[in-house]
């Protein structure tokens, strides 16, 4: 368990972890991204509160039951991917595994991914860092002496990222942040997803942004004039961002948006120990993706798989399909709890 106390002594700052093995068969990377959506997904008994927004907007928190009586009781923060939510395979499998640990679980969701619509015409993107702060801030303020470590996957990893970068060591009131295939250099990101069989999951996630965006363009009053036939051309990302997140969230066009929306040109400036799962096979990222961005900081371990796809990383155990990803969440939970415990222990 030392091993992932990191950030305290020197260590490789991207490494390989060899742990992980894809069963016999199963490697392959889409086979990987695919399969926690057809697995047996644990059942997420959860309450949902709604977050009210200093812009009048709100977003959804999805808290897992049966909470901690203890108002110590250290705390797990998950943000979601693009369009996922509480319900997704990643979510209900974190969350659940947190709170079996007797953490307090909670998931907050990026404006209109919960129930409900959001209240104003703007959405969500990947480097939308003012929703989560102030949610962070709420934490804070409801549980001060708790321990927080936050998670994101994917589209919420970036966000993550970008975020603990912004706003230095002592910002957040986190202990650490974990990042799970995040997409580090999103223009990257829009063209592997334009490759192959890649494309299928970006069709898929077109499909759910195209069908909010033709509820969008019916409201009174919103911003953009887009016909029906004009929002079916829009079938990559790279289009799509351009002609609706860009103009949306004051951005000049789809690269200015994936240059600063990018957290991968950040990773140096972390102060916080931060753990970055990554598999070079993800289908959401070019395989060279590191050699891409700057050295991490001294508080960032990144570690490589082999294989694993996006958010995949699905092993088997005792002749059982499972997730590594959430044995090795598990582990790194238990390290910076350890940690926290033995630093209040020497202050005492």
């Amino acid at each position: 368990m030392s091993n992932y106390l990191f950030g305290l002594t020197a260590m490789p700052r991207i490494l390989f972890n060899t742990e992980y093995r894809p069963p016999q068969g199963l490697s392959n990377r889409h086979i990987q991204t695919l399969l926690p959506r057809i697995l047996p997904k644990p059942s997420l008994p959860r309450d949902t509160e709604i977050l009210n927004l200093p812009d009048g907007d709100f977003v959804e928190l999805s808290w897992a039951r049966p909470a901690p009586n203890n108002p110590k009781a250290p705390i797990f923060i998950l943000f979601h991917g693009l369009e996922g939510s509480a319900n997704s395979p990643y979510a209900r499998m974190l969350l659940t595994m947190a709170a079996k640990k007797g953490w307090r679980a909670v998931l907050m969701h990026f404006r209109g991914c919960g129930q409900a619509a959001n209240r104003l015409h703007r959405a969500y993107h990947s480097g939308d860092t003012a929703d989560a702060y102030w949610f962070l801030g709420q934490l804070a303020v409801r549980y001060p002496y708790a321990l927080k470590v936050a998670a994101g996957v994917s589209l919420g990893a970036n966000m993550l990222l970008k975020l603990v970068a912004e706003q230095g060591g002592d910002g957040l009131d986190l202990a650490g942040a974990i990042a799970i295939s995040a997409p580090l250099d999103l223009a990257a990101s829009a063209d592997a997803l334009n490759i192959g069989f890649a494309s299928v999951y970006q069709r898929h996630l077109l499909h759910a942004l195209r069908r909010k965006l033709h509820t969008k363009l019916a409201q009174e009053g919103f911003p953009l004039k887009l016909t029906a036939k004009q929002v079916a051309q829009l079938d990559t990302f790279w289009a799509y961002d351009n002609e609706v997140t860009a103009p949306l969230h004051g951005f000049t066009s789809a690269s200015d948006y994936y240059q600063r929306a990018s957290a991968g040109r950040m990773i140096d400036r972390i102060e916080l120990p931060t753990l970055i799962l990554h598999a070079q096979d993800d289908p959401f990222a070019p395989r060279d993706l590191f050699q891409r961005l700057p050295s991490p900081s001294a508080c960032v371990r990144v570690e490589l798989t082999r294989h694993g796809g996006h958010v995949g990383f699905i092993e088997r155990k005792g002749g059982i399909l499972c997730s590594w990803l959430s044995r090795r969440i598990s582990a790194q939970l238990d390290a910076w709890s350890s940690l926290s415990m033995v630093q209040v222990s020497s202050r005492g």
